[in-house]
């Protein structure tokens, strides 16, 4: 069931990552200044490569369960939505506030590899006690 819900999440990030990436190349580059656009384009990238990595857990999952992909998946679904979020909400609203969002994200990122880190040694660790 966790894994179902990570490639929910997944399908549903990758499918606004191409919506608001076609939005953004298409519509806002004509109003939005190069900063904006990096902006954009920043937010994009990392919730591009995150998604990967939360399908990547899932399907990790469907082999063997792992509380530490578990929250890692959590981790880093959180840093789509408070890092890219916050980027995207950047941008479209011209609201400073948002910048202090973003780091938010960053550390979630951050700890989200760490405990994918964690449970890949453990699996490694588990295989060696069974052969």
């Amino acid at each position: 069931m966790r894994s179902r819900a990570m490639l929910v999440f997944a399908a549903m990030s990758g499918l606004i990552f191409v919506a608001l990436g076609a939005f953004g190349a298409h519509i806002l580059s004509q109003s939005l200044s190069e900063k904006e656009m990096a902006w954009l384009r920043t937010g994009l990238e990392y919730q591009a490569f995150h998604t990967l990595a939360i399908m990547a857990l899932a399907t990790a999952m469907q082999r063997n369960a792992s509380v530490w992909f578990y929250w890692s998946g959590a981790l880093l679904a959180l840093g789509v939505v408070l890092f890219s979020g916050s980027l995207y909400c950047l941008v479209l609203s011209h609201l400073h506030l948002w910048v202090y969002i973003t780091p938010i994200g960053g550390v979630c990122f951050i700890a989200g590899w760490i405990l994918m880190l964690i449970g890949a040694l453990r699996l490694n660790n588990k295989a060696n006690r069974h052969e």
